[in-house]
C-alpha cells in the first residue's frame, strides 16, 4: 500500500479502498494526466465502472481535477498536494504536446485574468496551449 495515497484519501476524508489508493498512487508516481481508460488498462483487476466511481470520488473531493480534451474524453490530473486547502480550485495552465499527445499541468503557471461581459459570472477557466513538449523538440 501506498502510505502517500492513504495520507491524501484520509485527507479527504474519504474511504480507503485498494482502487483508491492504486489510482491516486498511479497519479503521484506519474508526471501526466490520465484517462479512465488509461486507468483501466493500468489496473484490469477493476471494472470500468469501479474506476469510474472512483475518479468521480476523486474529482469529487477536490483530489483530482478533469482536463478539458478536443477528443471528448475526458482527462484527469492531480491537484498540487502540498497545498492545506480540501477546497482546490483548476488555477493553472495545461500544455498539449501535438506531437505525443501528452498533456501535462503547469501548476507554477498562472492563468492570466479574464474578463467577462457584465452579468456573466466566472466558475472555473480552462486554458490548454498547444505547442511541442521538450521531449518532442
Amino acid at each position: 500500500m501506498s502510505e502517500a495515497s492513504i495520507a491524501i484519501l484520509k485527507f479527504h476524508n474519504l474511504r480507503i479502498t485498494d482502487c483508491r489508493v492504486h489510482v491516486v498512487k498511479h497519479f503521484l508516481e506519474g508526471n501526466g494526466v490520465y484517462s479512465q481508460r488509461d486507468l483501466e488498462n493500468k489496473y484490469r483487476q477493476y471494472d470500468r465502472v469501479t474506476i469510474y466511481r472512483t475518479l468521480n470520488n476523486l474529482l469529487q473531493a477536490g483530489v483530482l481535477h478533469r482536463i478539458p480534451n478536443e477528443s471528448g474524453m475526458a482527462t484527469y490530473g492531480l491537484f498540487d498536494q502540498s497545498s492545506t486547502s480540501k477546497h482546490r480550485f483548476d488555477n493553472h495552465i495545461h500544455f498539449k504536446c501535438n506531437r505525443c499527445g501528452q498533456i501535462e499541468c503547469l501548476d507554477d503557471r498562472e492563468v492570466p485574468q479574464v474578463s467577462v461581459p457584465k452579468g456573466y459570472s466566472v466558475e472555473r477557466v480552462n486554458l490548454i496551449i498547444d505547442g511541442t513538449c521538450p521531449s518532442c523538440t
